[in-house]
């Protein structure tokens, strides 16, 4: 829990930097099932977006389908009241969860990441790409933003961009992990495609 406060925090803080704002974009931060399903975790977000003066537009939170093992309405009431806020909500390694379709459609979600497994082994005619066209289909009809997880291979990005043209591509081939303050130092950096 600790952890996750402070990362929270970090991100904020990044957020209401002047040279992140300059750069207009928004960063993502993930948050654990154990520190979502905290009572409080509401009031924590927005006490943190007070004290650091983030745009709470800007902040999106990357949570996975585990959420919804146990008491869906708590976890829809909580993303509801955080989106009041502003806050926008990502769901993290989307396909490969257990959770039922028809409560997904359900959740005030604005983008959905696609899991690398789906990415990995993506050709045009393999079993891969039917899941994923499946997937962007799924996406599209719900008006979400796309992240394809681990895109590694300029044929891989090639191939997701022809399918879906506003896709963002997130992997290796862009960039390896940067540390914030290079980041800050060339907002560039690590950004997908």
């Amino acid at each position: 829990m600790p952890l996750g406060d402070w990362m929270m925090e970090q991100v904020c803080l990044l957020l209401n930097d002047p040279r992140v704002q300059a750069q207009g974009c928004g960063l993502s931060v993930n948050v654990s099932t154990v520190q979502f399903r905290q009572p409080q975790f509401v009031d924590k977000v927005r006490d943190v977006l007070q004290r650091t003066g983030a745009p709470a537009q800007l902040l999106t939170l990357e949570v996975t389908e585990s959420l919804l093992l146990n008491d869906v309405e708590g976890t829809i009431r909580k993303m509801v009241a955080l989106r009041a806020l502003g806050v926008q909500f990502a769901l993290d390694d989307f396909g490969t969860g257990y959770s039922s379709l028809a409560y997904l459609m359900r959740l005030p979600i604005q983008e959905i990441k696609l899991d690398q497994a789906f990415i990995h082994d993506l050709a045009p005619m393999s079993e891969h790409s039917v899941l994923v066209q499946a997937l962007l289909m799924v996406a599209s009809s719900k008006d979400l933003r796309v992240v394809a997880e681990g895109v590694e291979q300029a044929a891989q990005a090639e191939l997701l961009q022809a399918w879906e043209p506003s896709i963002l591509c997130q992997g290796y081939l862009f960039s390896r992990p940067v540390l914030a303050q290079d980041w800050l130092l060339n907002p560039q950096l690590g950004m997908a495609s």
